[in-house]
């Protein structure tokens, strides 16, 4: 078989409903790479957020992460690299209008570090970082974020997304992480991850016809619509599974993704 991008979200597809990544998934994703296929990270989570997950497959291939607001290899020097940027300035706005958006946090994120606007509001489980200290304050953010993260209560958040539309339109678009918490990506006006899939099957020089994507919400609709076969997952969202080739049988916490990956390449 012609090796194929095997393009996988996180949170809601290949992680469990603990947000981890369970024995058997990790299993059939190493067979899979040892079978001369290229499993590829693609999340909205930021880098530092998905770096464990790239380890614990073992992965050397390009990852896509902030919903396609960076492409890269860690670690490595790779001549394809890309990264977009967001004007700061919608990072002080939107922290001026937190309580009027119902906005839990704002924070500012790019490849390594993060901004937040109070210190009240940092969970350093939920961050992957260290104890934070003044100078990770959003009002101390001198450059332009790679994205903006900022989250609210579950029943407010197709409100807020589309409250932050309107007043950003030309410059923004906003993307869901996944995943049981309310928390919005905003990245750079036509990024998405479907852009940084482009990228790598560039790279590879590989059609997307060769590409087999994987997801459960909003941000992976037009990576499964690029892909040549996108699957959503069982528990996706319905409008996710109306644009799909096909949807798994079973969810993220019955290891639904690999299961279906398992029979269609024969692994």
């Amino acid at each position: 078989m012609k090796p194929k991008i095997i393009a996988i979200d996180l949170d809601g597809t290949t992680l469990n409903t603990e947000s981890q990544l369970s024995p058997r998934t990790r299993e059939v994703l190493v067979r899979a790479t040892k079978a001369g296929h290229f499993v590829t990270i693609a999340t909205g989570r930021p880098f530092r957020m998905s770096d464990q997950f790239y380890k614990a497959l073992a992965l050397t291939t390009p990852m896509v992460n902030f919903n396609g607001g960076l492409v890269h290899k860690p670690r490595q020097v790779w001549a394809n690299e890309m990264e977009h940027s967001i004007s700061r300035e919608i990072a002080f706005e939107l922290m001026a209008q937190k309580e009027q958006l119902g906005l839990t946090f704002v924070a500012a994120e790019n490849r390594e570090t993060f901004f937040i606007d109070d210190l009240s509001g940092f969970d350093q489980h939920f961050f992957f970082s260290g104890n934070a200290s003044e100078k990770n304050l959003l009002a101390n953010l001198k450059t332009d974020p790679t994205s903006l993260l900022v989250k609210t209560e579950n029943e407010l958040a197709e409100s807020v997304s589309l409250r932050i539309k309107d007043q950003f339109d030309d410059a923004v678009d906003v993307r869901t992480w996944g995943g049981p918490q309310a928390i919005l990506e905003i990245v750079p006006k036509g990024v998405h991850k479907a852009l940084g899939l482009s990228v790598i099957a560039d790279s590879l020089s590989l059609d997307r016809q060769d590409i087999i994507a994987f997801g459960d919400e909003h941000n992976d609709l037009e990576m499964l619509d690029y892909a040549g076969w996108g699957v959503a997952m069982a528990n996706g969202t319905q409008q996710l599974k109306s644009i799909a080739n096909d949807v798994t049988d079973k969810t993220n916490a019955e290891d639904g993704m690999v299961d279906y990956l398992e029979k269609y390449l024969g692994l």
